[in-house]
């Protein structure tokens, strides 16, 4: 989570667990799992609440709704708690939209936009079997 890509390299930065009850959710992975967050935030134009919790390299971020209209709201919804996005971290996340966009992939964000950790950008989960994928170029 700590070291930057280089310009076309990509690694994984984390995987998104949408949830119900933040803090149920994180009562276990401290007292069961001994994974303690390393940070928490609420943003508001994306409609939830996160948690980043740190696993080698890596991360698990869970995913709260504060909007009942939102994105993660609707997810819930529709499919329950669970796997919600795998994301990449790159150095240049507007060449790699743009890369992606002339290879036909479908975009979810066309420009990136802020995230929890930096400038992110959404790939239809029609490209990848099913799954988000989130790409991120850290601050």
């Amino acid at each position: 989570m700590t070291s930057k890509t280089r310009r076309g390299e990509k690694k994984l930065d984390h995987v998104a667990v949408a949830v119900k009850d933040m803090a149920s959710t994180l009562r276990f992975y401290q007292e069961v799992m001994g994974i303690s967050p390393s940070h928490q935030a609420v943003l508001p134009q994306q409609g939830v609440k996160v948690a980043f919790l740190p696993v080698g390299d890596s991360a698990i971020e869970l995913l709260e709704p504060t909007d009942p209209q939102g994105a993660v709201a609707r997810f819930l919804e529709r499919r329950g708690e669970g796997l919600h996005h795998i994301c990449f971290q790159v150095a240049d996340i507007d060449a790699e939209l743009r890369s992606l966009a002339q290879k036909g992939v479908e975009l979810i964000d066309k420009e990136p936009r802020p995230g929890a950790e930096g400038r992110v950008g959404f790939l239809h989960p029609r490209n990848a079997s099913g799954v988000l994928i989130e790409l991120v170029q850290k601050d």
